[in-house]
């Protein structure tokens, strides 16, 4: 067993610049799935936050709890009832009592009290929540806030930690691959000398788990290093609660080792295999040929990930084409498609190297003839170019399309020629609302923000959001989108849900739980399509009890003069609303990804660029000595220092063109998938491809691979072609 250990690590020592790249990408992997679990151990474990200074609070009943016979389901209510006045007023008694950190007056759904705990029940009996201790957080908007972001901070870098495992197993595996066939003689020499197939293959399994366990190891120790501060970041970009702080939690660091190991052994199973087939006398005789076949077991693979990607996308789009909208879907879905294009990837690179080198002149030729001579090498380089481009292309691609379909949605669906909001969070009064309506030439719908609860299959309790407003006003300011029915049936005994409920007849009669908890049977009056997923639930006022008018739509009535209305709008908003265009509404509005959502997928763009450059940069160290002779045959034959430097920085080119053109077709792919489900859903077409993120991720990996393969070959130049010409591998 040690004699083992030692020639593995003394294969290492002789091969270290075949490892490095490898070595690197698993550290770095490994420190990110440590700093991953540790915020989530983190996260799991955190105390509720800060407590109010107060000793009591007092909450109104602001849970729907509904049993079921798997047990009781509960959901947030939109609309908490407010404490009774009454019991406000039996409060105030027991001395000061102050609504949201300062004395207001009622209605109010939550106020501290420094009274004593019993005499407080007392008084409340049963119409509300008595909070002590830790309990007082319940309910705070803040403590909802923190925990809404500590599960979008788990979610960050979960994404992160699984792309990064995603990303490290390519670089490993391309690593060992190119590895093996670089030493192809080396493995040949120990057939003969009498190596089984089965102890060749062990040997480079050993090398792996050598350079798993020493990565692993490293990136536990870096990412014990970067987690403090990467979690003091998080808090300073408000992307994590000011309280949050870093656990001391062990399991983290097991499970990063351990994946990291796992990793590497994934990624070097391929290589192993294919050194243990080779044979004394064909690898002797090949030993300076790069075949570049495809294995059999990198083709099957590849296919079956093609395959599984195709069924997956042609069930979601037959059973669920709302779920391709989802971010959870489209992270994770588009690996699928990039997974299966890498391996594949070695039977487009030669067709695709020849047509971008199909030009007259020597360069072109000796650029074409390089690459199909080293089609190893060139898959190595081009597969990480394919997996960045294809990542940034789906991902950005993705938000990018749905963001602008929401807007084009919106857009078709309000007609109304003014939007009125208002300045305070409590929504407009009674009294702004009449001067409003009393506006001449003006069709006012004022409307209100709420939520229904539906149970479905008995056990699943759903929240739609829901806007209330009078069915002829809405109609006179929006264009409804209907499958069945028509808005003008919709009254306070009735709801207009859409394609996404379970039961979606028109006619039919549903149970729903209103914004306050109100249990309610209404009818179904009309249908609305899926849509992006914008389309909530039409009411009446009168079942949305407790929903202030946030938003008043204002259409012209016929002949009207805007101008004229909208002067009279400003002046009957006074200092209580804001009158937006339609066209400023729309653009203040406009649909955008969540500012978590983007850093996460810059981080992800990031890690897998950073992954290219390190595979990069390792394939071309690696393929820096057999191309030694490759130089010095050109400087023999006349070639001057700038022709051999325009060769190597046009081969470089082109193989990371072929790997972009290869990540481009996926995104297309991968988008085309989500216009489907689109068209599917009735929501406007839309199809973005994000060409200046595109353009500047092909540009980074450009730079990255000629500087990789100008600073070796710039060295090699300097000495002389003769001595160059010796070099013997």
């Amino acid at each position: 067993m040690l004699n083992v250990v030692l020639r593995t690590l003394r294969t290492l020592r002789a091969h270290r610049s075949a490892f490095a790249g490898g070595f690197v990408a698993l550290a770095l992997g490994v420190a990110l799935l440590t700093v991953t679990g540790l915020a989530l151990a983190s996260s799991l474990s955190a105390g509720p936050g800060r407590a109010p200074a107060a000793s009591v609070v007092v909450q109104a009943r602001d849970t729907l709890r509904v049993p079921t016979p798997a047990g009781e389901r509960s959901a947030r209510l939109a609309h908490p009832r407010p404490i009774p006045p009454a019991t406000v007023a039996e409060l105030r008694k027991l001395g000061p009592v102050r609504v949201d950190g300062r004395s207001g007056p009622s209605p109010v759904v939550r106020l501290e009290t420094d009274a004593d705990p019993a005499a407080v029940r007392k008084a409340v009996r049963g119409t509300a929540l008595v909070l002590t201790g830790d309990a007082r957080r319940i309910g705070d908007p803040a403590h909802d806030r923190d925990r809404e972001a500590l599960t979008a901070l788990n979610a960050l870098f979960g994404t992160a930690g699984g792309v990064t495992a995603f990303v490290s197993v390519f670089v490993v595996a391309s690593t060992f691959a190119f590895a093996v066939a670089q030493r192809r003689r080396e493995f040949a020499l120990l057939r003969t000398a009498g190596a089984t197939p089965g102890q060749i293959r062990r040997g480079v399994l050993a090398e792996a788990l050598a350079v798993g366990v020493l990565a692993s190891a490293t990136g536990c120790a870096l990412g014990a290093l970067a987690a403090p501060h990467l979690v003091a970041w998080a808090v300073a970009e408000d992307l994590a609660p000011s309280w949050f702080t870093l656990g001391d939690p062990t399991w983290p660091y097991h499970a990063a080792f351990w994946t990291g190991l796992l990793v590497a052994l994934a990624g070097a199973g391929a290589a192993s295999w294919r050194a243990g087939r080779i044979a004394p006398a064909e690898a002797l005789r090949e030993a300076s040929a790069d075949s570049g076949g495809i294995t059999r077991g990198r083709l099957l693979c590849g296919t079956a990930l093609l395959l599984t990607a195709a069924a997956t996308l042609v069930l979601a789009l037959g059973t669920d084409p709302g779920d391709l909208l989802h971010r959870k879907t489209y992270i994770s879905r588009p690996m699928l498609l990039i997974s299966a294009a890498a391996l594949l990837s070695p039977l487009l690179l030669r067709p695709l190297t020849r047509l971008l080198t199909a030009l007259p002149g020597v360069s072109a030729l000796l650029v074409r003839e390089n690459t199909a001579t080293g089609p190893s090498r060139c898959a190595a380089l081009a597969a990480p170019v394919l997996i960045t481009v294809a990542l940034a292309g789906s991902l950005l691609g993705t938000t990018a399309t749905l963001d602008r379909a929401k807007a084009k949605e919106a857009r078709e669906r309000t007609s109304a020629a003014f939007v009125v909001l208002p300045k305070d969070r409590a929504g407009f009064d009674g009294a702004t609302l009449r001067r409003l309506r009393q506006v001449p030439g003006a069709v006012v719908a004022p409307s209100a923000a709420t939520a229904v609860h539906v149970l479905e299959d008995g056990v699943a309790l759903i929240r739609s959001e829901a806007r209330a407003t009078d069915p002829r006003a809405l109609a006179a300011t929006s264009h409804v989108p209907l499958t069945a029915g028509t808005v003008s049936a919709l009254d306070d005994d009735s709801i207009v849900v859409n394609e996404e409920w379970q039961r979606h007849r028109v006619g039919d009669r549903v149970r729903v739980w209103l914004g306050d908890g109100t249990r309610r049977t209404l009818r179904i009056a009309a249908v609305m399509p899926t849509g992006t997923g914008g389309n909530g639930v039409h009411l009446t006022p009168r079942n949305a009890p407790g929903a202030p008018v946030d938003r008043v739509d204002v259409a012209l009535a016929r002949g009207a003069d805007a101008a004229a209305v909208s002067t009279a709008l400003h002046r009957a908003a006074r200092t209580d609303g804001r009158v937006l265009t339609r066209e400023a509404w729309l653009q203040e509005t406009r649909p955008g990804t969540r500012r978590t959502t983007r850093l996460g997928l810059l981080l992800v763009l990031g890690l897998a660029l950073l992954y290219t450059g390190i595979s990069v940069a390792n394939t071309t160290a690696m393929g820096a000595s057999g191309r030694l002779r490759d130089v010095a045959v050109l400087r023999l034959a006349g070639a001057t220092r700038w022709q051999v430097l325009k060769v190597t920085c046009a081969e470089s080119l082109t193989v990371v063109a072929a790997g972009a053109l290869l990540g481009v077709l996926v995104t297309v792919v991968n988008l085309a998938g989500l216009w489907g489900a689109l068209a599917l859903l009735s929501a406007p077409p839309a199809l973005v491809l994000p060409w200046q993120a595109l353009g500047a991720t092909v540009a980074a990996c450009a730079a990255l691979a000629v500087t990789s393969a100008l600073l070796p070959t710039a060295f090699a130049l300097r000495r002389r072609p003769a001595v160059l010409a010796g070099v013997r591998e």
